[in-house]
C-alpha cells in the first residue's frame, strides 16, 4: 500500500473511534478540574482541602465531548430545518 493510502486509512478509523466514543460516552472527564469537580487546596500546614467548584462543570466533573456537541448541535439545525411545516400551496 502506498503511504497515502495508509494515512487515509489510519484517518478514518481514528474519525470512527471517535464516533464510536461520543455515541458510547457522550459525557468525560472535565479538563480543568480533572474530573473531582472541585479545586484543591492547601492549608497553612500544606494539607489538601477542597477548594471551590469548577465553573466549567458546574461541579459535576463531567462535560459533553466536542464530537457529541457537534452532532448535537447539528441534529438540532436538521430537525429545526426539516420539521416545520409548509405553507399551502407550495411543493
Amino acid at each position: 500500500m502506498t503511504p497515502l493510502l495508509v494515512a487515509i486509512a489510519c484517518l478514518l478509523a481514528v474519525t470512527f473511534g471517535y464516533g464510536l466514543l461520543c455515541a458510547a460516552s457522550p459525557f468525560g472527564d472535565c479538563r480543568h478540574c480533572r474530573g473531582m469537580g472541585h479545586a484543591l487546596k492547601h492549608d497553612r500546614r500544606g494539607r489538601l482541602k477542597r477548594g471551590k467548584d469548577c465553573r466549567r462543570c458546574h461541579a459535576t466533573g463531567k462535560r459533553i465531548r466536542t464530537g457529541r456537541w457537534l452532532y448535537n448541535r447539528w441534529a438540532r439545525i436538521y430537525r429545526a430545518g426539516t420539521d416545520t411545516p409548509r405553507p399551502e400551496g407550495t411543493r
